[in-house]
């Protein structure tokens, strides 16, 4: 569906929030390649890449005509809101959210090079604290960057997961 608005498109927000499920289905909806920041970042061995490494990709991503790129990845966040057009937000409860990633353990997944085998005590513990430590700045960066000037980033928030659908399904008609 080419009738898709925007081009260059940021779906972000905390851990489990549906993130990247929503962003292949707008993806197949919309036409646009799919990036996912953790496939940037993490690789197959488990180990990461360097800071250089990782910028040099996103930098490569961005300077793209067309792309949804799906991660939180906060350092990066005032480069992509400045590169993009839209932003989907997915401000979805810790619980919900904690539940989400729980469910994907032992799931092969496209947007992560390996299949988590449990849930890692310190990865449960950012989900939770993501709504005092992340939300506050990620709010900040909204308000400089989501202005009502028409040249900036239209931001759309969804609060569940079923919002999420409905958009979708508003897309397909």
């Amino acid at each position: 569906m080419r009738d898709f608005p925007y081009k260059k498109v940021l779906i972000t927000g905390c851990p489990g929030s549906g993130k990247s499920t929503f962003a292949r289905k707008l993806r197949d909806v919309a036409g646009l390649p799919l990036y996912y920041l953790d496939m940037l970042f993490h690789r197959p061995d488990r180990s990461t890449a360097t800071r250089e490494e990782f910028d040099e990709a996103l930098k490569n991503v961005l300077s793209e005509d067309e792309w949804i790129i799906d991660g939180n990845y906060l350092r990066t966040l005032p480069v992509r809101l400045k590169a993009c057009e839209a932003v989907f937000y997915f401000d979805i409860s810790p619980e919900l959210c904690i539940q989400g990633a729980a469910s994907r353990i032992g799931t092969v997944r496209e947007d992560m090079p390996w299949v988590e085998q449990s849930f890692d005590p310190e990865f449960r513990q950012y989900i939770l604290d993501f709504q005092k430590d992340q939300r506050p700045v990620i709010s900040e960066l909204f308000a400089a960057f989501c202005t009502e000037d028409p040249k900036s980033p239209k931001l759309i928030t969804f609060t569940s997961r079923s919002q999420a659908d409905d958009y979708i399904d508003s897309l397909e008609g």
